[in-house]
């Protein structure tokens, strides 16, 4: 009993996370892709925006150079485990706090160490605009393979979590065949494919109908084992969900899919009144720990 209420005080209690270890420059030089002319990164968070949880959020967009910041837990709770975190913002702006920092501190609360991925944004107008925040998923996935001597990592434990459209990169990074760009340095010998993946309200992966997953997603036996959360009343089509662990059931790919009856969009892990959706954290925890994640 005791060892519960600390893991829903670990879930729930507000996460501020401290500085990150380290924060990587993705690319050597320019990113791949088209030139791009989007100001100044900024907050673009306003005084009138909802709350998430009682508190603001940070809204980061105009990222034109991506980054990843390493979040390490304490060296004697280090398990060697490591994931990518892909905010959510539909490909317009970054959560960076609600999807991305305060989800790394839960997450080395376990042990496992976290990048937030700070991924290109805006691209919500570029087709296709998911290619961008991908190629910087998959970047970030060889950089820091080719890193985990030097952190003490698994580097056949190297997962994504992505929400919403975040979610939607994240999953399309871990079904993804190839290298969305041509290898630029040695860290692109390592391999840019996660060892699991978790999608968390993920956008976009149904088609337009929300009659089957969209026409340019293709989900094979190779693909990573998944965990899937989404609200049925969420204003991104629970069909995303249901679509993708339908189609992983069919290539015989193990995935753990749970959808609740209300909690909206856009929760992060901050705890809503009366919303179970909320307490996802701590399914996830059990699921990682199930397949050897929190050894």
């Amino acid at each position: 009993m005791l060892r519960f209420l600390l893991l829903c005080t670990l879930c729930f209690a507000p996460l501020t996370a401290g500085e990150p270890a380290e924060i990587l420059r993705l690319w050597p030089s320019t990113p791949p892709g088209p030139d791009r002319n989007v100001g100044t990164e900024a907050d673009v968070t306003k005084p009138e925006d909802r709350l998430i949880g009682g508190r603001r959020i940070i809204k980061l967009t105009n990222v034109s150079t991506p980054e990843a910041h390493v979040y390490l837990p304490a060296d004697n709770q280090r398990n060697g485990s490591t994931v990518v975190i892909c905010p959510g913002g539909g490909y317009s702006i970054l959560a960076w706090d609600l999807e991305g920092t305060e989800v790394a501190e839960w997450l080395n609360s376990i042990g496992v160490t976290a990048i937030v991925l700070k991924y290109r944004v805006p691209t919500n107008k570029v087709t296709p605009k998911w290619l961008q925040p991908v190629q910087d998923t998959q970047r970030t996935l060889s950089r820091v393979r080719g890193r985990a001597k030097d952190w003490g990592l698994a580097a056949d434990r190297i997962g994504v979590l992505g929400f919403s459209a975040g979610g939607d990169a994240a999953a399309r990074t871990a079904l993804a065949t190839e290298r969305h760009y041509k290898a630029v340095d040695d860290d692109d010998q390592e391999s840019c494919r996660p060892d699991a993946a978790m999608l968390i309200y993920p956008g976009y992966l149904a088609n337009q109908d929300k009659t089957a997953l969209a026409k340019d997603l293709t989900v094979t036996k190779d693909a990573p084992p998944m965990f899937l959360v989404h609200a049925f009343d969420d204003r991104v089509p629970v069909e995303s969900s249901l679509f993708m662990a339908l189609a992983l059931k069919k290539a015989r790919v193990p995935a753990e899919l749970h959808v609740f009856d209300t909690g909206g969009h856009g929760y992060g892990l901050r705890p809503v009144e009366a919303h179970p959706v909320t307490q996802w954290p701590q399914r996830c925890e059990v699921w990682l720990r199930r397949n050897g994640w929190l050894k």
